[in-house]
């Protein structure tokens, strides 16, 4: 465990992983977070800036939330943030399907590359007694 200091605050705290912020500061942003949520469920046409001049919560943390996938729009509405692959909007996440599939495809395409062929010998082959010479 480390001891290091809030960077909301600036209190020294034991940081144990996550955020760098202390207990206090932690609970107020999920606080904020809490009401940020029922916020944009009561106001869906709303605006980033607005909700955000609304709940006094920076735009890059609504962001943050909605990169982490604890914040989603609806379809209908107009907010997104920008898929880090294409720049398409998207509701929530960090990558649009496209870029989730074209992903998913390289990563099991990575893995057949680099499967060991096999050669097909005969099983009772396989299971001999070798020696070594000296």
């Amino acid at each position: 465990m480390e001891v290091k200091n809030c960077r909301e605050c600036g209190r020294l705290f034991n940081y144990i992983g996550g955020p760098k912020l202390c207990p206090a500061c932690r609970d107020e942003l999920e606080k904020k977070f809490n009401q940020v949520k029922e916020y944009i469920q009561e106001h869906r046409t709303a605006q980033m800036q607005q909700i955000s001049d609304d709940n006094e919560v920076s735009v890059q943390q609504i962001k943050q939330w909605v990169r982490e996938e604890r914040l989603t729009f609806t379809e209908d509405s107009m907010i997104g943030v920008e898929c880090e692959g294409c720049g398409r909007t998207i509701k929530t996440g960090r990558f649009c399907d496209g870029c989730k599939s074209e992903m998913a495809r390289g990563f099991n395409n990575l893995y057949k590359k680099n499967e060991p062929q096999q050669r097909a010998k005969d099983p009772r082959e396989r299971a001999k007694m070798r020696f070594l010479d000296n």
